[in-house]
């Protein structure tokens, strides 16, 4: 019984590992195309804000706030 609890609870939290991986792969991404990206100082300071905000967030362990900031910044970016 209570290695069924376990399991359960394993395969409950797994999921939440593998997201909040996708931060770091979504900041990286950010990195590599700011110096390419052709905006205006002000996109560019709304991107670098919504990065930084981004990674604040996933420190914070908010990952799904996180993931919408850096999507936003990617969508401003054209990635």
């Amino acid at each position: 019984m209570i290695t069924r609890i376990f399991v359960a609870l394993f395969l409950a939290l797994a999921p939440a590992t593998a997201f909040a991986n996708q931060c770091p792969a979504m900041m990286q991404a950010i990195d590599a195309a700011m110096p390419n990206a052709s905006l205006s100082d002000a996109d560019m300071a709304k991107v670098k804000q919504l990065r930084q905000q981004g990674e604040d967030l996933h420190k914070a362990g908010d990952h799904a706030g996180s993931e919408a900031a850096l999507g936003q910044a990617k969508t401003m970016l054209g990635i």
